[in-house]
């Protein structure tokens, strides 16, 4: 039989209780949290102080304009109006326009004794009723802190036209700019062409009359 010796049995027991209780401790010891580092690159954003645009929420909207309508066959004289517009939504808008100019023959009087009109000079009026649809809306920059709303525009329609004792039935279409000043006033530039057939040279015919006008609306 082999023989145990005690001595040597104690000493290894106490080496294995002793390794034990390390393994044991490390165990139970709580993990250290992850230190946080600082960051490397800061971001440097120089913001501009820009002002916003403020849209007028208003539907309504009332104006004056004045320019130059171009009769066919008797050339170019100054026009004047009233304008008055609703906004069903940010696309769409109806505008109602009144405008009346003056028409010379002097032309046709150095040719013709007497001339056209009864007099040397006709009164032309027209009103209308058209749809228009803002293409373009956006905002122009007045500087470079200063916003302003703006809107490019096609718009046509249809209305009546009274010159020399006759009434016919117009069509109107062309394209306006519509600039916001303040947030009710507006300035407003339009070039329109109205179309009307009339008989004043011995011949009733289609004529086309374009319009240049610019004016100032404010909403409310």
């Amino acid at each position: 039989m082999n023989t145990i010796h005690l001595p040597r049995a104690i000493l290894l027991t106490a080496l294995f209780a002793s390794c034990f209780s390390a393994v044991a401790a490390d165990a139970s010891a709580p993990t250290s949290p992850p230190v946080a580092t600082d960051q490397v690159v800061l971001p440097q954003v120089d913001r501009r102080d820009v002002r916003a645009p403020r849209f007028p929420s208003n539907d309504f909207e009332i104006g004056v304009f004045g320019g130059s309508y171009s009769t066919q066959n008797f050339g170019s004289s100054a026009v004047g109006g009233l304008r008055f517009g609703y906004h069903l939504n940010e696309d769409f808008f109806v505008e109602a326009a009144l405008a009346q100019t003056k028409v010379s023959d002097a032309a046709f009087r150095q040719v013709l004794p007497g001339g056209v009109f009864p007099g040397a000079t006709e009164k032309l009026v027209y009103y209308n009723l058209s749809v228009g649809y803002n293409v373009l809306p956006g905002e122009v920059f007045v500087g470079s802190k200063n916003a302003k709303p703006m809107a490019f525009y096609l718009i046509g329609g249809v209305g009546s036209t009274s010159f020399n004792q006759q009434r016919r039935s117009t069509f109107n279409l062309g394209a306006g700019l519509r600039v916001y000043l303040t947030d009710h006033v507006a300035l407003q530039v339009d070039a329109r062409d109205h179309m009307f057939s009339l008989d004043l040279l011995g011949k009733r015919q289609s004529t086309q009359n374009p319009e240049l006008t610019a004016g100032i609306t404010t909403s409310f």
